[in-house]
Formats: structure tokens, sequence, C-alpha cells
């Protein structure tokens, strides 16, 4: 299958550079270009992409509200409420810094990982394939240490989110706290002495009864709850 994506970033040289980067991949096809989150947010819902990447500051509107508008669980009901879920993006945030307030925002309203404007292109392009596959982006150990530096600087979470943690069996919530460490389901298999298999199982009924999009949700989760802190 071929992914749609759109490039939502004030630069001009950055949005042609990944544009053609991207489009030269025979699986992922450039749908649009946006100088901003608000015509971002507009395109999207004009072109239907399965991965936005959204620059993290621009003008106008910037890439945490976009992301807010374009990942906020959708109005109304019925068959409408379903459509508009349905066509919701997955979202990559795009950065300049290793640590930004902004996208530990935008990952708590939902957006999938973020990406270092400077990573090599092969990079940019596996990142866009990991996120259109519905997994997070969460391989790169400064994502989990810009969530554990803002979880850090947070008062712990309250009411809640605890009470939700206790929903999880013993062994989902050691699926989660392997989760929030940077763990993939590999590696967990290998500590919980379990089939891969298995532990997607547990991953999905995390995800699940936490009412959470992915991975990526489910690390911020897990240090706001307190279940994982900073340094462990």
């Amino acid at each position: 299958m071929t992914t749609r994506v759109i490039i939502v970033d004030d630069q001009a040289m950055v949005r042609a550079g990944f544009a053609a980067l991207l489009a030269a991949q025979s699986d992922i096809d450039v749908v649009g270009e946006a100088p901003d989150g608000a015509q971002g947010v507009e395109l999207s819902r004009r072109t239907h992409p399965d991965v936005v990447l959204m620059d993290v500051r621009m003008p106008e509107m910037d890439g945490l509200e976009a992301a807010r508008r374009l990942l906020a669980p959708p109005g109304g009901g019925g068959q409408a409420r379903q459509a508009v879920a349905e066509h919701r993006p997955r979202v990559l945030m795009l950065t300049t810094f290793d640590v930004d307030d902004y996208v530990y925002e935008a990952l708590r309203a939902g957006a999938s990982g973020f990406l270092l404007k400077d990573a090599p292109p092969a990079d940019l392009i596996a990142a866009v394939r990991v996120v259109a596959s519905g997994d997070a982006l969460l391989a790169p150990s400064v994502t989990r240490r810009l969530i554990a530096d803002f979880a850090r600087q947070r008062p712990a979470a309250r009411g809640k989110p605890a009470l939700r943690l206790k929903g999880l069996t013993e062994r989902e919530t050691e699926v989660l706290t392997l989760m929030a460490r940077g763990r993939s389901n590999a590696e967990i298999a290998e500590t919980l002495v379990l089939a891969e298999q298995t532990v997607k199982t547990h991953v999905s009924r995390v995800l699940t009864k936490l009412d959470l999009r992915d991975r990526a949700q489910a690390v911020v989760f897990a240090y706001e709850s307190r279940l994982v802190t900073p340094g462990e």
C-alpha cells in the first residue's frame, strides 16, 4: 500500500527537500505541503493523508495546536463520528531541538513520535513507514529522555491516571513498565519469558484498557501516573 503524506513546515526549502526525498520512495506519495499549522489542518482535512510531518515551531498556528486539532476525538455520533475517526492521520513531529516542551505536549495530544530535522534521510523515510504502520516512533533514546525530563518537572498526576492503572492485570502492568523504558516487543518477550505474539496481545490490551492510541501515549501515561519515574 502507498502511504499518503503531507509536509507542514514554515521553511520552503525544508518542505521541498523532505518532499523530494519521500516522493522518490515507491511506497510513499507526498500529496501536499503547507507553510503553517492552520493551513496544514485544512490541507489534511481535504487530502486525508496517512501521515502528517508537522514542524513544532511555526507562525500563525504552531505544530502543537495543529496536532491537537487533527488528533482531537471526533464529535457527533454514529456514522459521521466513525468517518472522522477513520480519517485522523498519524502525526510525526519535526523539531530542531533535542528537548522541546512542545513535543512533549504533542505526544500527550496523540502524536505518534518526533524526529529531529537533522536526522539522516534514511531515518526520515523509516520514521514515516513506522508511524504509518500504526506504531510509535520511540526508538531514539532522546524521545524517552524528553518524556522523562518533563515528567520530572511536573507534579505527579493524581486521581484518574492512577485509578486507571488499577484496571490492568499484574502482567499488563509489567508490560507497560517495560514499554515506558523503551523496550521493543522482542525485548519485553525476552525479559518476561513470553512469546512475542503474547506480548503484542498484552500491549493491545493495555492500550485498549487505558484508552490510549499508541505506545507514545502509553509512555507518557506511565511517567505521568508515576508507574515509572525518571532515573529508574
